[in-house]
């Protein structure tokens, strides 16, 4: 059964606080990891630069890549925030959910929303996708415990503390 999905501003309407956290922990270094599906069914683990501008999450690519050469072929992809310290002093975050091409105006406002962020034009030739989000998760540290949070489209929001 294919998950129903939801845009990024969708997914920060329904669960605005977790939405925050996970955005922030993108945008504290800029990275992130992104698992997608090899054509023999095997995971793959690749950086990427997510973007969050015009009210969606962007993932850009070189053309060609396996990244995006998985994602035309298989578009169910999962991206973790860049991990820093084996502590996880900020926590983890990861957002899954189907990676959908942009073409056309889409990727022309994409262009713009770059070119703004990061003062520069996008390196050409580049393969653009926006992400429709199935779930969003944080795990972070608390004093004596882990505070775990999920919210799934359908299901909503979840807190778990774990010992």
């Amino acid at each position: 059964m294919i998950p129903v999905m939801t845009s990024w501003t969708d997914a920060t309407t329904a669960a605005p606080q977790l939405a925050d956290a996970v955005r922030a922990r993108f945008e504290a270094h800029g990275l992130g990891l992104l698992a997608t599906l090899r054509s023999d069914g095997f995971p793959r683990i690749s950086g990427i630069e997510p973007l969050f501008a015009l009210d969606e999450l962007w993932l850009g690519m070189m053309a060609g890549s396996l990244k995006a050469r998985d994602l035309h072929r298989d578009p169910r992809c999962a991206l973790h925030n860049a991990t820093v310290d084996k502590d996880v002093h900020d926590g983890d975050v990861k957002i899954t959910g189907r990676a959908v091409a942009a073409t056309g105006a889409v990727r022309e406002r994409y262009q713009t929303a770059w070119r703004e962020h990061r003062g520069m034009d996008v390196p050409e030739p580049f393969e653009l996708f926006h992400l429709d989000v199935t779930e969003l998760a944080s795990i972070r540290p608390n004093v004596d415990h882990l505070v775990i949070e999920s919210w799934r489209v359908g299901r909503g929001l979840r807190v778990v503390n774990r010992r």
